[in-house]
């Protein structure tokens, strides 16, 4: 399935003459896929963690945010695909529209796929993703590590999906655990949440 066919439903929540999000225009692939954490001030404050599978990013609402202790297991819930371009997304989405609120970019980098098979072979990510289990490595300014991403609960009968977003191994020294969202700053502008508010209600 194309790149335009799989954006379908992040287009059609949108409405680009009033939102600055990215449309999702053509944009080529590094050597290295990309992941971006977004803390997004919207009906409910939370974290959105974003991995590039192929031409998109697939994305996760994660209300507690990422963790690099090994003993929180955070709730994700998938949300639609993003294009490649919301990696660098940071600003204020208007009022009434879909996702209305502040966003910060608060860490991001490349990550490596780790997923494999029983008798050890790598798998396709995304066929990972879609079996309901997926393992990574993620080297961000914040967030390194290997990490893994477990289907807890398929979306059926009016139930949503939900997944397990868990650090493996053991909390690095000077780790970060979970950030406070409020006081928290932008890993591109070092602005907080607040700050990127103020600077949105002035243009």
């Amino acid at each position: 399935m194309g790149g335009k066919d799989r954006l379908r439903e992040y287009r059609g929540k949108r409405d680009f003459g009033r939102t600055r999000e990215p449309q999702g225009r053509s944009r080529a692939a590094g050597d290295e896929p990309r992941f971006v954490v977004q803390i997004h001030d919207a009906s409910t404050l939370h974290f959105d963690f974003r991995l590039q599978v192929d031409d998109v990013l697939k994305s996760w609402s994660v209300p507690k945010g990422p963790s690099d202790d090994p003993h929180d297991k955070r709730l994700a819930v998938p949300t639609e695909d993003h294009p490649l371009e919301y990696e660098e997304f940071e600003g204020v989405i208007a009022r009434g529209e879909y996702g209305g609120g502040t966003v910060i970019v608060w860490d991001g980098g490349t990550y490596e796929p780790l997923s494999h098979d029983r008798k050890g072979r790598p798998v396709d990510f995304g066929e990972s993703l879609e079996r309901g289990h997926a393992t990574f490595r993620l080297r961000g300014s914040k967030l390194r590590g290997e990490y893994a991403l477990t289907r807890i609960r398929a979306g059926r009968d009016g139930d949503r999906e939900a997944w397990l977003l868990v650090k493996a191994g053991k909390r690095r020294a000077g780790g970060h655990g979970t950030p406070d969202p409020r006081r928290a700053r932008s890993a591109r502008t070092g602005r907080t949440l607040a700050q990127v508010a103020a600077d949105g209600d002035a243009e």
